[in-house]
């Protein structure tokens, strides 16, 4: 998830999130990104990077895209509701939607004609019995106004997008996040990765989500924005939890094999290159019904050209975005995401490689600042995932 840092000549037409004033308290250091002006880093990223692995790390992702698809006549009950609700969708994706069962999420992506990767998005099917006709869609916030476009010309005169970027979203990640939510939502314990609920805090109406973007166990916790201020500030109380910013979000989840979107996937991709094909349920490659289905089956059944791989530089110099990768002195792929890696100690990567190169243990060769340097093609996730099934 997540898009692509903004230019700093765009500064005056930042945005800030309605937790702007926490970070600037807590001595956050504000750069802009994906329209936002938002916290990099508070008391540094690989100190930011280990408390997350080791106790609870709290970040800002109000910039992101939240939005409720509903369809028109409000929310109700049943199955043929919800399958409504998917029909709509699934022009658009190519995961089965319509197979979600109640408080399920489901991590997709959004289709260009050719099959191209236009974003990638959960979407998460309500829990309660008469809120079903309902989807919560979180895409990324660096191409929410086009995804927001792109999904209302689809659901035309029969669904309606209600946005919800002018809450909080707030992730909390790490082996402690679940203790210490729980204090304040003890309906969280019951949850287990990619699943949702309605949940109160004092007066207010949250939705929890049991995911997030580090490979840590955690939560997502979307509230409106005038009591999430002070939860969160409740939250930050804890001496558990710190603010983390945006760039242990990025090392985090790069050793956790995660993509960034206009990174690591973008219109160029189709799913099956970028290891994704396990969006792709059974039903709708049976089915064939989603945008650019030809080229998408046509690489399930021959394999990809290129594919989406771990890569571990073997000396100390991270391998950044854009260094080619070089096998016998010719180019073979690129790095799309790399830099240092805190719980592995050592520089980490992931880039395309062509697919007959693609397997853990083929040596390879970074061009880093204009030298060939040693490295190798290696499974994800650089550090194992710790989510509660």
């Amino acid at each position: 998830m997540d898009g692509v840092m903004t230019d700093e000549a765009d500064t005056e037409a930042l945005k800030r999130t309605p937790l702007y004033d926490c970070h600037v308290a807590a001595d956050g250091r504000m750069v802009p990104f994906a329209g936002y002006e938002m916290p990099v880093q508070f008391e540094g990223v690989k100190p930011e990077h280990l408390w997350t692995r080791a106790h609870a790390g709290l970040f800002d992702v109000s910039h992101m895209g939240p939005c409720f698809l509903t369809l028109k006549g409000g929310p109700r009950e049943g199955d043929a509701a919800h399958h409504a609700i998917a029909s709509i969708l699934e022009q658009l994706v190519p995961s089965d939607i319509a197979a979600l069962k109640p408080g399920q999420s489901r991590l997709t992506v959004l289709l260009a004609e050719d099959g191209g990767i236009l974003d990638d998005l959960i979407v998460t099917r309500p829990l309660a019995a008469d809120r079903q006709g309902m989807l919560y869609i979180v895409v990324n916030g660096a191409v929410k106004e086009r995804d927001f476009a792109l999904i209302e010309a689809t659901a035309g005169d029969k669904a309606e997008l209600m946005r919800a970027d002018d809450r909080i979203l707030f992730a909390l990640q790490g082996p402690e996040a679940e203790d210490v939510l729980s204090r304040h939502f003890p309906e969280c314990r019951g949850l287990t990765f990619m699943q949702s609920q309605r949940m109160f805090w004092s007066d207010a109406r949250c939705l929890v989500s049991r995911c997030g973007y580090t490979g840590e166990d955690g939560f997502e916790v979307l509230v409106p924005a005038e009591q999430g201020k002070t939860l969160v500030e409740v939250l930050l109380e804890d001496p558990r939890v710190k603010p983390i910013g945006l760039g242990a979000r990025d090392s985090l989840r790069l050793e956790a094999g995660l993509c960034l979107y206009g990174h690591d996937l973008d219109p160029s991709r189709d799913p099956v290159e970028a290891d994704l094909a396990w969006v792709i349920q059974k039903s709708r490659r049976m089915r064939g019904d989603f945008p650019g289905a030809d080229r998408i089956t046509k690489a399930l059944a021959d394999g990809p050209v290129e594919k989406r791989v771990g890569i571990r530089p073997l000396e100390r110099a991270p391998a950044r975005e854009g260094t080619e990768i070089h096998v016998g002195g010719t180019k073979v792929g690129v790095v799309t995401s790399g830099g240092f890696g805190p719980s592995v100690d050592g520089p980490v990567a992931m880039g395309y490689v062509r697919a007959d190169l693609a397997e853990p243990g083929t040596a390879v060769h970074l061009m880093v600042r204009g030298k060939e340097r040693p490295g190798e093609v290696c499974a994800l996730p650089f550090t194992p995932a710790n989510y509660k099934r």
